[in-house]
């Protein structure tokens, strides 16, 4: 049995990068070498990897529109029982609930909404903030399927 508090923060990170691939994929390396830092496992490293890179790329395509000189802000918490982070961006924002559901099947030929769906299926809490801005996300360690919520 450990003595640290499990809620206590090993890891956190602010970022502010620039709208392109390249600085989303330094990051992303920079959260994933933590989290093998820290002793998770691939399958949870995975999922954070999955969702980090989806929601990056929904940061610079959507919201910031490719747009180098666009910032997006990324925060990034890890403790012994769960990775969060928070990717927000300049762009006009959106609502999530207008996003089609891709898994029906009018829905199959439209080039949009899947990032979300990995996003949601492989965090445990997704929330959107700020008009659509913003997404925070958290992963539990060894997750099991009922911690998973959305708003």
């Amino acid at each position: 049995m450990s003595l640290m508090n499990p809620c206590q923060t090993e890891w956190e990170q602010h970022f502010a990068i620039s709208s392109t691939c390249e600085e989303a994929s330094q990051l992303i390396n920079t959260v994933l070498d933590q989290l093998r830092q820290h002793g998770w496992r691939e399958d949870d490293i995975f999922a954070v990897h999955v969702a980090l890179q989806e929601s990056l790329s929904n940061a610079i395509k959507h919201g910031n529109r490719y747009d180098p000189s666009r910032t997006i802000y990324v925060t990034c918490r890890l403790t012994q029982q769960f990775f969060e982070a928070s990717v927000k961006d300049e762009g006009a924002g959106f609502d999530p609930t207008k996003v089609p559901d891709p898994t029906l099947p009018e829905n199959l030929d439209l080039p949009s909404g899947r990032g979300l769906r990995l996003i949601t299926g492989f965090m445990d809490q997704v929330e959107f903030h700020n008009g659509g801005r913003q997404i925070v996300m958290r992963r539990y360690r060894g997750r099991s399927p009922e911690m998973r919520t959305t708003n």
